[in-house]
């Protein structure tokens, strides 16, 4: 057994590869996308339950916090997309080297922020 441990790990001098901060990211906007379902939930019951009910959540939508819940419930969705689409090629025996990992996890990183950047300036 090896008795040389670290005896003061600081974890913010630890540097991810590209292929980890992929995969936490996409556990990540999972959870998140599970929070935000509270948010989609509550939107839609009190949407069909009136019509002021619509009223009030079409207002509560183009006020700045629901525009901001919106980008990123829509953010979150995009990279999780992303990244289970990732994963899937990786469990078919592709993008499985260490380069051609780190590779696909900067183009998911990359086309998630541009599509985010897309779905704000749509959104906003």
């Amino acid at each position: 057994m090896k008795k040389q441990r670290p005896v003061n790990l600081q974890l913010n001098t630890i540097s991810f590869p590209p292929a980890a901060i992929s995969s936490i990211l996409h556990r990540v906007t999972g959870v998140a996308l599970f929070f935000a379902l509270i948010f989609v939930i509550w939107a839609w019951a009190v949407s069909v339950s009136s019509a002021e009910g619509f009223d009030m959540v079409v207002e509560c939508m183009n006020g700045v916090l629901g525009k901001l819940i919106a980008i990123g419930t829509v953010s979150a969705f995009i990279y999780h997309l992303l990244g289970g689409l990732r994963h899937m090629v990786m469990d078919m025996g592709h993008w499985e080297e260490m380069q051609s990992g780190n590779n696909s996890a900067r183009i998911i990183i990359g086309l998630w922020i541009v599509l985010t950047v897309l779905v704000g300036v749509v959104v906003w």
